[in-house]
């Protein structure tokens, strides 16, 4: 029974969600047919036959290949700064004092900015890392800090009477008031280091990558190419979130099953 309710649920969110992309999907042929100029707006059917030519060429997954690897170097490296600023900062005061000025002028500060200014200290290859870097610490720093801000005050006051070990009251403490926090850390980080990297190789230029190919259609004004990737850029990262999630949840599933049992 509960099985063919959860079946007929997601049927129906599938149902939904293909309505929603109809819909659009016929806004933007409208728009097409509205126009009426290829170099301005093309047809859906136009950049998904591209995007399908693009996908069958090699130089597409050398691209596609290496912005994803420098998306992941920069987001995994701003999950360990993040990590390690928030336990710093929930734990001593004055540090929280002294970083907390630097979080609000990253928040601030437009990336573009941020973009130029790396060019003139940073191959340009290491830009799109360094920008998604800087981009995700913010969010994981200020996720991790909330979470461990809002851990039971009982339940470390337990864990203190008790002598727990620090490796106890991270797993029986920390990490099930961390995880919500990491989650939601990760899910929009994720899709902002993807955006602010690729962002930085269209103004970096680096070899081998979307912000490159998306320049290059944007100046010989090949508006079909533009289109393709643009495509492609979503799907990509629509897919690397929900193997992120995934993955978090497998993660959360290892890390939480053995609380309440044996141990």
């Amino acid at each position: 029974m509960m099985r063919s309710i959860i079946k007929s649920n997601r049927a129906k969110k599938m149902g939904a969600g293909l309505a929603v992309a109809c819909f659009w999907l016929m806004v933007w042929q409208l728009a097409y047919w509205h126009v009426g100029k290829e170099i301005l707006i093309v047809s859906p059917f136009h950049a998904a036959r591209r995007l399908t030519e693009l996908a069958l060429g090699l130089p597409f997954w050398r691209s596609v290949g290496a912005t994803c690897l420098r998306v992941i170097i920069g987001f995994l490296a701003a999950l360990v700064a993040g990590g390690v600023l928030a336990g710093l900062t929930a734990r001593f005061l004055p540090l929280y004092i002294l970083f907390s000025p630097l979080l609000n002028v990253i928040k601030s500060t437009p990336v573009a900015s941020f973009i130029i200014l790396a060019l003139i200290w940073i191959k340009s290859g290491g830009v799109p890392v360094f920008i998604a870097f800087l981009m995700v610490v913010p969010m994981v720093w200020t996720n991790l800090y909330a979470g461990l801000r809002h851990a039971d005050p009982e339940l470390l006051e337990m864990a203190r009477v008790f002598q727990f070990s620090p490796w106890k009251k991270l797993r029986f403490i920390y990490i099930p008031a961390l995880m919500p926090y990491f989650t939601a850390a990760c899910s929009t980080g994720l899709g902002f280091a993807w955006k602010s990297a690729v962002a930085a190789e269209v103004i970096a230029h680096p070899e081998n990558s979307i912000g490159l190919r998306i320049y290059n259609a944007k100046i010989y004004l090949e508006t079909t190419d533009l289109f393709a990737w643009t495509i492609g850029i979503v799907l990509i990262s629509v897919m690397l979130e929900r193997i992120a999630l995934l993955l978090l949840a497998r993660l959360e599933r290892r890390l939480l099953g053995g609380i309440g049992g044996r141990d």
